[in-house]
């Protein structure tokens, strides 16, 4: 055999509007410029963990914008700078029984050729279409399967809808119809994003197995084993598609790449200790995405990564201590840290370019228990979803907190937009904001 496999082993590193319905369908009411930075400095010695406002001041121009389209967003998870500019004047929501383990895990609104496409709690899956119509919504679980209260995890082309769960069964629908058409199970349950290319999709479950099935029958075509935990993580897996490799995290921090088509081994590169294996139930990494030819992504142990695409070596390595998926564009990253600073960094150098505090608007004694969910990038602001069921509007030029929305008293999804909708989910509804 004349390829050659790569193995790259790095260094280990240590480093206000409330919501008040009981309808069952949808309600509705009112709730009451990028390629030139200027000065930017270096600002931090690389052992420092962030913990204050760095260039606070400094503004950030924003022009220029020309947006990602969503296939490659979809391969490289890079949500990129959306068209989105919503007033949030208005929000209904959509109720459904309550997903009692939503806390829990990471479940994720998707939305696909304008439609939306959910689940409740006893994995009925919903679709509507961009005026919020519910076309149709199908369950395929047993008694049995309902009482498990599964988790989906959710993924579609134009024809076909993958669902993989939590009690290790997988299946795949029509997207027009809702149809069955074939339903499988796994030795283990699934906790991961689902990623389809060409005529297969790839998934990794619970015991860090990344898994290649058939997307017409559902047929196992290889896996690739890497270490498994000694404790089960309930964060959500990340995988990415880059020239023809899929390139994917596990709960013990290692990033694997592995050609698509047969599932050899490209490079893997361990970012953890091996005192993780005992700690991977706590320890949380964040989605990959890619940039231009780098891997970035960062963790809850103080670790943000830039990686090379080709190789898995390390480009570079800041102190951010952050499990929220980032965000690229134009050569700047943007992230929230758990202790919740908006950060921006420059993608070749490394280096910060600004951080901003957005908590400040809370009470001291509940800042520590704010943590951030998710957020996008719109042309003027960024919406950001915290676990205490609030949105944040921020000011990309300035980093200032511009608006504090009350969307519930408890956690809320990560944001999707759709036109100039923006979407939530609650452990009992779907919200549109416009």
């Amino acid at each position: 055999m004349n390829k050659i496999i790569k193995i790259i082993l790095l260094p280990l590193f240590l480093v206000s509007c409330s919501l008040n319905s009981d309808s069952s369908f949808w309600t509705k009411r009112n709730i009451s410029e990028e390629q030139k930075i200027v000065n930017i400095k270096q600002i931090t010695k690389k052992d420092e963990i962030l913990l204050e406002e760095v260039n606070k001041s400094l503004e950030i121009n924003l022009s220029n914008f020309e947006k990602e389209n969503y296939p490659l967003s979809y391969f490289d998870n890079n949500n990129g700078r959306t068209n989105y500019n919503g007033n949030l004047k208005s929000i209904s929501k959509y109720k459904f029984s309550k997903i009692e383990k939503f806390n829990e895990y990471e479940p994720e609104i998707i939305i696909n050729q304008n439609n939306i496409i959910f689940f409740d709690n006893k994995g009925t899956i919903l679709k509507f279409d961009e005026s919020s119509k519910l076309l149709w919504k199908k369950n395929y679980y047993t008694k049995i399967e309902k009482k498990l209260k599964p988790i989906l995890f959710l993924s579609a082309n134009q024809d076909t809808l993958i669902i993989v769960d939590t009690i290790a069964k997988y299946f795949a629908i029509d997207m027009k119809t809702g149809d069955l058409l074939w339903t499988k199970y796994n030795d283990s349950p699934f906790n991961s994003q689902i990623k389809i290319f060409k005529n297969k999709f790839y998934v990794v479950d619970a015991n860090n197995v990344l898994r290649c099935y058939s997307l017409k029958n559902g047929e196992e075509i290889w896996n690739f084993k890497t270490d498994k935990p000694l404790i089960k993580s309930q964060k959500k897996n990340s995988l990415i598609v880059k020239k023809n490799n899929i390139i994917f995290n596990n709960s013990v921090g290692d990033i694997t790449a592995v050609n698509s088509d047969t599932g050899e081994l490209v490079w893997q590169a361990p970012t953890q200790s091996k005192k993780i294996y005992d700690e991977s139930m706590f320890f949380k990494n964040s989605d990959l995405i890619s940039a231009k030819n780098s891997i970035l992504f960062s963790n809850n142990n103080n670790g943000f990564f830039s990686l090379d695409a080709d190789s898995g070596l390390v480009n570079w390595k800041q102190k951010i201590n952050s499990n929220v998926r980032p965000v690229f564009f134009n050569n700047l990253i943007f992230t929230i840290t758990n202790e919740g600073y908006l950060v921006v960094i420059d993608n070749e150098s490394g280096k910060l370019i600004r951080s901003n505090y957005l908590l400040g608007n809370f009470k001291k004694k509940k800042r520590k228990k704010i943590k951030p969910v998710g957020f996008i990038v719109g042309q003027i602001n960024i919406y950001l979803t915290l676990n205490n069921g609030k949105l944040l509007v921020v000011d990309i030029k300035t980093g200032s907190v511009n608006t504090v929305l009350k969307i519930d008293k408890e956690k809320i999804s990560s944001p999707v937009v759709q036109g100039q909708n923006l979407y939530v989910a609650k452990n009992n509804s779907i919200i549109k904001l416009n």
